[in-house]
């Protein structure tokens, strides 16, 4: 059994944040979205594939900030391009700087049903902004959802000081489910304004599942059959599955689509973009604006990570070190004969323990991450993880003798 690691710094950092913080740090960084006492909390810093807490462990990391580094931390050419902007010309501005433009200008280039972008901040601001669009684009109410679609009222999983009224018109529909989602545009066909689906399904703690053969092709069948807007969730898929995001890997465009997280690579950005019929209302009857949503800094960011992401073939590069990586996991997962489950290949690897009735399931989960974080390996219990380019042969082979041992480990558990 690997050694316990020493996170004593950790520890005593979050002991004085939770005098700071409500929890602590936020949200789905808090460790019991881990497993506590065994992970991390404070990372200090970062570079290529790797990260080094506060305590000085290394990590290989395949979270990857939650999404947003495609390429690899502290990816000097990226940086560069951002110093410069703000050396130079300043970032934040009482007007918008040329540099919006042209970001704009590239992603019609790329993005499938591009013909205008918003540009904003968080996946949050974009999958909110994109059901405002989609009510005042058809007047109607109601909205049939499938995925995690952030924070906000109208999505948000945990309920807590969120009145009924903000999120009673929300329908939420399983992924792979036509038929299901066909029922319920059925019983409100007068009132139905969009579908928001991701297009690639990643429930919360649940297997990574890639689309059934025809399932997006019969929703954007139902969208236009009912008179609804199509929105695809592209905050993880986006510069991911293609330059173009899932839409343009299998085939299907939807009127309107947020993007995000690997757009620039760590910089705060996202985008609702979309058709030109259903963007337009945002020129006069729909409402957007926020004091930093214009920063440069972060669509000088976008730019350069477009630019590296096609000028070196990055996504062509992660497709085959996904694949590799995928291929050797799931032999592992189908030889130990234990009740684990690998998905997300080849851009999104999780590793599962399906519930069963004696929650076993929990024991399982808990051991085998705890030994994957003693060897120094960053996946997360509850979420999959990512491949970024800066993840090398090496790493990969050592995760995957670490995740060989980790389940050898549990065995006698079983």
């Amino acid at each position: 059994m690997a050694d316990k690691l020493n996170l004593q710094k950790s520890f005593q950092m979050f002991e004085e944040a939770q005098r700071l913080v409500p929890g602590g740090v936020a949200g789905i960084r808090r460790p019991y979205n881990f497993v506590p006492g065994e992970y991390p909390i404070f990372f200090d810093r970062a570079k290529g594939s790797h990260v080094i807490d506060v305590d000085g462990n290394e990590y290989i990391d395949y979270l990857c900030a939650y999404g947003p580094i495609i390429i690899g931390y502290s990816e000097e050419e990226i940086d560069a391009a951002v110093y410069e902007q703000i050396r130079n010309k300043g970032f934040c501005f009482s007007l918008t700087q040329p540099i919006q433009n042209t970001l704009i200008q590239k992603l019609t280039e790329i993005v499938p049903c591009c013909d205008m972008a918003a540009i904003v901040k968080t996946g949050s601001d974009a999958t909110t902004i994109a059901i405002r669009v989609a009510r005042a684009y058809t007047g109607k109410l109601k909205v049939a959802r499938c995925g995690y679609h952030g924070w906000h009222d109208w999505c948000v999983e945990v309920k807590g000081g969120i009145p009924n009224k903000f999120y009673e018109d929300i329908i939420e529909f399983h992924y792979n489910d036509l038929d299901q989602l066909e029922d319920i545009l059925k019983k409100h066909a007068t009132d139905m304004a969009a579908i928001i689906v991701t297009p690639v399904g990643h429930p919360l703690a649940h297997e990574v599942e890639m689309p059934k053969p025809g399932y997006l092709e019969g929703v954007r069948r139902l969208a236009s059959e009912y008179g609804c807007v199509l929105i695809f969730d592209e905050i993880r898929s986006g510069f991911r599955c293609s330059m173009g995001g899932a839409s343009q890997y299998f085939g299907v465009t939807p009127d309107l689509a947020t993007i995000g997280k690997a757009m620039a690579n760590g910089y705060s950005i996202s985008a609702l973009v979309g058709k030109r019929e259903f963007m337009s209302v945002l020129a006069d009857k729909v409402f957007l604006s926020s004091t930093f949503f214009p920063n440069s800094d972060a669509q000088i960011a976008a730019l350069k990570t477009i630019e590296i992401l096609e000028r070196d073939h990055i996504l062509d590069a992660i497709h085959e070190k996904g694949m590799y990586f995928a291929k050797a996991v799931e032999k592992l997962v189908s030889d130990s004969g234990l009740p684990v489950n690998f998905s997300g290949a080849p851009w999104m690897p999780f590793i599962t323990f399906p519930k069963d009735e004696t929650g076993l399931y929990k024991k399982l989960r808990n051991e085998f991450y705890t030994h994957l974080i003693r060897r120094n390996v960053f996946l997360q219990p509850y979420h999959h993880g990512y491949i970024c380019y800066r993840h090398t042969k090496e790493d990969l082979d050592y995760t995957i003798n670490a995740i060989k041992e980790s389940l050898d480990e549990i065995k006698p558990l079983a």
